[in-house]
């Protein structure tokens, strides 16, 4: 009975054995699975996340078309891009929706006199309550200098026109160089670009697309830094946001 008890704990012993060498590698097998699945899922949930972001910052477009009139301020910003913005600019201006508009980035060899031409019937807005920034050459630069503007002026609220389809990343980088000022946004809806069908106009589908990626690119920036003049990643990821210049004066016409 002894010889055999001891042969039976001879072999528990080594089942004992076993498990205790099974184990870690059991261990190592899970966690091996689990990276692999990981590197599986990751990917599928990023591109789930991009693509349903997609399609909120669309809706958001859509959204901008059916705002109306907005509410009354103390300045206008247009910036530049499509004439039909500096044109929507002007006539909010003269329908009494602001006492004042910058029209930011406008090109440096650009006159009060060539803007004139393009919006006949508004000279006389253009000479007496409109000031020209030809210093801005991005939209960051559009926050920098509509932030002296504003604070030049001591402007509380403003009125933000741009394309629709801009409209978010703008937004963004005036929250970002201004928090404490109200802005309401007007978007301009482009005559040639139904930004509800983006799916059947492959130019449309791209430029909407470029947007999102640089609205992505903008959040994260200012997730990072809280003052645009200041931004390093800014120069990184973009154009110098500046020009030599400023934001021309009002009386006259150039």
């Amino acid at each position: 009975m002894a010889a055999g008890d001891g042969r039976i704990m001879a072999a528990d012993d080594g089942n004992d054995s076993l498990r205790e060498t099974g184990a870690p590698a059991r261990r190592r097998g899970g966690w091996g699975r689990f990276c692999l699945r990981m590197l599986v899922l990751l990917p599928l949930i990023a591109a789930l996340a991009l693509v349903t972001g997609f399609v909120l910052f669309v809706q958001t477009l859509d959204d901008y078309r059916h705002a109306g009139d907005p509410p009354r301020a103390q300045g206008i910003v247009a910036l530049t891009g499509g004439s039909q913005r500096v044109a929507d600019a002007i006539d909010l201006l003269s329908r009494g929706f602001a006492d004042r508009l910058l029209i930011s980035g406008v090109n440096e060899r650009t006159t009060r006199a060539q803007i004139a031409r393009l919006n006949p019937g508004q000279k006389d807005w253009l000479e007496c309550c409109v000031d020209l920034d030809h210093r801005a050459r991005n939209t960051i630069g559009n926050a920098i200098e509509t932030r002296r503007w504003v604070v030049d002026r001591g402007f509380e609220a403003i009125i933000v026109v741009t394309s629709n389809y801009h409209m978010p990343r703008t937004m963004l980088e005036l929250d970002n160089a201004m928090p404490d000022v109200a802005k309401h946004p007007h978007a301009v809806s482009p005559a040639d670009m139904d930004v509800s069908l983006w799916w059947r106009d492959s130019a449309t589908f791209r430029l909407i697309g470029q947007e999102y990626l640089k609205f992505l690119m903008v959040w994260g920036r200012t997730k990072l830094e809280n003052d645009p003049e200041l931004s390093r990643l800014a120069a990184f990821l973009s154009r110098k946001p500046h020009s030599h210049g400023g934001i021309g004066e009002t009386s006259g016409v150039e």
